[in-house]
């Protein structure tokens, strides 16, 4: 039952947090520019934890019951997303910019950990994949396996981002032409861009 309920755990979260999406997009350019890699894992993982943990100990009705706090960080969530839009648009269309990982001069540890929280926690999807969504879902288990579930979707978080921030050094080898660099940074502002006219067009449920 343990080995059951951890499975569907892993791969229920699996299944939410393997996806294209803002907080992924910036992960993925941390791991190929090998810019504090480990930092950007351990924040994505903790603050999952945290949501995930919160979900199953049923803190997901504050996500129904306070409408107003999600429509907040919804807002907030569609300017930053904006911001950063335009910003990898630019370094897209910037024909002198070669970003070489070897070169890179890396931002301060301090912006990395605000950036990567913003994505994290400025992303009200985050709320109602991992507190209303796994949160509902654990409901179906017994109060001892609920936890077992939940661990099962904590262990898929964690091997996410230690995969995407450690294994993108495997794609560097095609990173060493510069347009590859300006496709990503253009879809990256493609992917924000939707993401961003997303969360003002739909309203969430």
């Amino acid at each position: 039952m343990i080995i059951s309920s951890l499975a569907t755990g892993f791969t229920t979260g699996a299944g939410l947090i393997v996806c294209i999406g803002s907080q992924n997009a910036f992960v993925l350019r941390q791991g190929l520019l090998r810019s504090h890699v480990g930092l950007v894992a351990l924040v994505c993982i903790i603050s999952d934890i945290l949501l995930i943990a919160a979900g199953i100990s049923g803190l997901g009705f504050m996500v129904e019951q306070w409408p107003t706090m999600l429509q907040w960080v919804r807002y907030a969530g569609a300017l930053f997303l904006a911001f950063n839009a335009f910003q990898a648009a630019k370094r897209a269309f910037d024909t002198h910019q070669s970003l070489n990982p070897s070169e890179f001069i890396a931002p301060s540890r301090k912006k990395i950990l605000l950036t990567c929280l913003a994505f994290t926690w400025l992303n009200p999807h985050v709320y109602l994949d991992t507190v209303f969504m796994l949160g509902s879902l654990s409901l179906q288990y017994t109060e001892g396996t609920q936890w077992e579930f939940g661990a099962g979707a904590m262990l898929a978080s964690v091997a996410w981002f230690i995969s995407i921030t450690y294994g993108a050094r495997l794609l560097l080898p095609l990173f060493k032409n510069p347009n590859a660099w300006r496709v990503l940074d253009g879809l990256v502002a493609l992917v924000m861009t939707y993401l961003c006219i997303g969360l003002l067009v739909v309203p969430l449920n």
